[in-house]
Parts: structure tokens; sequence; C-alpha cells
């Protein structure tokens, strides 16, 4: 039982890896923070400082690794984020950010338990 444990461990923190290292541009951490709702590439472009190739270069890296969707409507693609997950994971990132640069103190409750993470889901 225990091996099966560390193999289904070892395959989180490989992908939870993989995931974190794509929110480790700031480019496709701003689209992914965007496409909470659905948007072309015209509409990013103008919300992000890089050029309409370079977003569409992040946009695709992005789908390859299966954290944005596209569907065509018409002559355009629409993309979005695929998970909620992920959106909150861009949201706390973000968060701590805002702490670091800000100088605010991060916050933890003293005597509390870190929050224990239901692999399941």
């Amino acid at each position: 039982m225990r091996a099966h444990d560390d193999t289904t461990d070892a395959a989180r923190l490989r992908v939870a890896a993989e995931v974190l290292g794509h929110l480790a541009d700031p480019t496709r951490l701003h689209l992914l923070r965007l496409l909470s709702v659905e948007q072309d590439v015209s509409s990013l472009v103008a919300q992000v400082p890089a050029s309409r190739s370079s977003v569409s270069q992040h946009l695709g890296r992005l789908r390859l690794a299966g954290l944005v969707r596209a569907r065509r409507e018409g002559r355009r693609m629409l993309y979005r984020i695929t998970s909620d997950h992920l959106a909150d994971l861009v949201a706390e990132a973000l968060g701590y950010a805002d702490h670091a640069v800000l100088g605010i103190p991060h916050h933890i409750a003293e005597g509390t338990p870190p929050k224990r993470v239901n692999p399941a889901g």
C-alpha cells in the first residue's frame, strides 16, 4: 500500500510542478488571470503588454498543457481557462505577490495546523 501512495504522490508532485512551471512566465500568468472569461486574441492583446504573436504563442503553450481550451466561433478562436482550481491557484499566487510587493506581512493563523488538501479533489 505504501508504494502506491509514493507513486501517487510522485505523480501529483510532477503534475503540480509542471503547472507551476507554466505559471512562472508573467505573460502566461497574466493571460490565465484574464481567461476566467472567454476571450479572443485581439481582446487579450489589448490587455497584455505583449505582441499578438507572443500572445498567440503563449496561448498555444497553455493549450498544449491543457490549461486553456479554445473553441472556434466563426473566424475567431475564443480561449478560456480549463479549471476553477487553476483560476484559484493564479489568484492565490497574485495574492501572495501583492503581500510581497506591497510589503504586507504574510498571514497564518497561530496555533492552527496547516490545511490538508483533499487529494481527490
